[in-house]
C-alpha cells in the first residue's frame, strides 16, 4: 500500500522556520527538509544519527579515558605477533 500525504496543522512558527531554515541551506524544498528532519530522528535514512543507549550503565559502569586507553593497550599487546614463535 503506498502511503498518502500527510497534513501538519498548527504547525509552531519557529519549528517552520527553522524547517525553511534548513531547506534553504540545503537546496531542497520544504517537503525534502521535513522527511530529512524525519529520517533522522527515527533512525532511517542517510543522516540517520546512531543512538547511543545507556540503560546499562548502572549495571556495568562506565569507563573513563585512562581506562580505555590501559585496555587498548593491553588489547594491541596482546594483538602482536611474535615472529619467533612462528618459527
Amino acid at each position: 500500500m503506498k502511503p498518502g500525504p500527510i497534513t501538519l496543522r498548527n504547525l509552531p512558527s519557529n519549528l517552520a522556520k527553522e524547517i525553511r531554515k534548513r531547506a534553504s541551506e540545503k537546496g531542497m524544498s520544504a517537503n525534502k527538509a521535513v522527511i530529512s528532519l524525519l529520517e533522522e530522528s527515527l533512525g532511517n535514512g542517510e543522516g540517520a544519527r546512531k543512538r547511543l543507549f545507556h540503560d546499562l550503565d548502572d549495571l556495568f559502569g562506565r569507563w573513563g579515558e585512562a581506562e580505555a586507553k590501559a585496555f587498548e593497550g593491553q588489547l594491541a599487546r596482546q594483538r602482536r605477533i611474535e615472529p619467533e614463535v612462528w618459527e
